[in-house]
């Protein structure tokens, strides 16, 4: 079995990833008043091409808000525009 087919990111749009991420985080009591953007980047060797910059975090819900946005990072990457 091919890795690279195995671990290859989910083409999305940015309103797309904000729906993905506004929606994971809701459904975390401790993360429903969580404010973020996403910030678009460069390209890089690892692929990742967005970030999340999380903004309005309760102490007791940062490890949880931190831990959905990385699941979210590793599974979809920005769509190319077309």
């Amino acid at each position: 079995m091919d890795f690279e087919a195995i671990c290859e990111k989910t083409p999305a749009t940015l309103d797309e990833i904000r729906a993905r991420v506004t929606y994971a985080l809701e459904r975390h009591p401790k993360c429903r008043s969580v404010q973020f953007d996403i910030v678009g980047m460069p390209r890089t060797s690892k692929g990742g091409n967005w970030t999340i910059s999380l903004r309005s975090v309760a102490p007791d819900a940062l490890w949880e808000a931190s831990d959905i946005v990385a699941d979210i990072q590793e599974a979809y990457e920005l769509a190319v525009a077309a």
